[in-house]
């Protein structure tokens, strides 16, 4: 009995013994390794596209144009130049502006425009006098006016000239100007009348008037990028046509273009904001008078034959000859020397005045 006592209080201690143990804890598992992440590289950028380039060339700029344009008749138009008309619209985007001097002392500009596409509003447009008549003629343009003369008026008809009229042109008036209102607000109703590239376009489109050249008329002028060397400093033109008006070109070597300015402000294209500029300044010295008898004081403006003159480009000028075999003919420029001339590449602004009433100064400052 003892023995077996003694084995069982054994046991009973073996299992206490068993029950007081502490299990191990079992450690938390490892965290899996951190994968790296997968860099997808950047998609290289495309590179731009070089804009498309023309392949046809302006023959009033030398510029890359549409081919559909090269041998379109460009279009002239008639501008008012008074101070109290100011500002013009349109005029920045001519290729080439022609000021000529008129009766009392005041001057107007013919913009002439070898495509209307992307021509806004135009003008204010006015009367048309013979000179400006030549003077799209020679380009054989589209002339643009609104009234004339008795002699302008005369030439239009013994000439053959085709013109949009916007005073006494029955079907073209209604058709292609309309008077402005905001200008109507704080201006006389002379300066009023405007005009746009698309009505202009519209109305030609309709017409019986040619739209491109015919084979006898050629255009040759040529247009260079070479900056033009050899003469003097002419960062700073002053050009007084007259005690009304007086012109400004100054150089800005930024652009490569004289900025015009007049009537002591910029010369500015009221659609835009944009000041004048231009890669060619020409100033053209011919005859100009009073026409005999004429009660208004009209002029009489030589156009044809041939004159002397400057040419300012990339701050530079050089004395240079014109000539013009009759009003059909565009202008022939040479060097003094009688080389053919290369205008700059770009638009063109061209002073036609008299040296007997009118003054050139080449500045050294503004």
């Amino acid at each position: 009995m003892k023995k077996r006592a003694w084995a069982l209080a054994l046991a009973f201690l073996l299992v206490l013994t068993g029950c007081g143990k502490k299990e191990e804890p079992v450690p938390d598992p490892e965290p899996p390794a951190a994968e790296e992440p997968i860099v997808t590289p950047e998609p290289e950028a495309e590179p731009e596209p070089e804009p498309a380039v023309p392949a046809g060339t302006n023959p009033l700029t030398g510029l890359p144009m549409e081919p559909e344009y090269e041998r379109n008749r460009p279009v002239a138009v008639m501008l008012n130049n008074l101070k109290k008309a100011q500002p013009q619209l349109g005029n920045a985007q001519a290729d080439i502006i022609y000021e000529v001097p008129a009766e009392g002392g005041i001057t107007r500009m013919l913009a002439v425009y070898q495509t209307l596409d992307g021509i806004g509003t135009l003008g204010s447009i006015r009367s048309s006098r013979p000179y400006y008549i030549e003077l799209a003629l020679g380009h054989d343009a589209l002339y643009v006016h609104a009234g004339g003369s008795p002699e302008a008026y005369q030439d239009l008809k013994s000439w053959k000239v085709n013109n949009i009229d916007g005073v006494n042109g029955s079907a073209s008036q209604s058709a292609v100007f309309w008077r402005d209102q905001e200008r109507r607000k704080t201006m006389d109703y002379e300066h009023t009348l405007v005009t746009s590239g698309e009505k202009i376009q519209s109305f030609w489109d309709s017409s019986k008037y040619a739209k491109t050249h015919g084979d006898g008329y050629t255009y040759s002028q040529t247009f260079t990028d070479e900056p033009l060397t050899g003469g003097a400093t002419a960062e700073h033109v002053k050009l007084a046509y007259t005690s009304y008006k007086t012109g400004l070109f100054d150089y800005d070597a930024a652009t490569g273009k004289y900025l015009v300015s007049q009537y002591q402000a910029p010369y500015v294209d009221g659609s835009t904001g944009e000041q004048v500029s231009a890669v060619n300044l020409l100033l053209l010295e011919t005859n100009i008078s009073v026409i005999s008898g004429d009660k208004e004081g009209r002029l009489k403006v030589r156009t044809t034959g041939e004159g002397d003159g400057l040419l300012c480009r990339n701050g530079q000028s050089v004395p240079i000859h014109w000539s013009r075999a009759d009003r059909n003919s565009p202008f022939a420029y040479t060097t003094a020397d009688g080389q053919p001339l290369a205008l700059g590449r770009g638009n063109s602004y061209v002073c036609i005045m008299d040296p007997k009433t009118s003054k050139v100064d080449v500045l050294l400052v503004n």
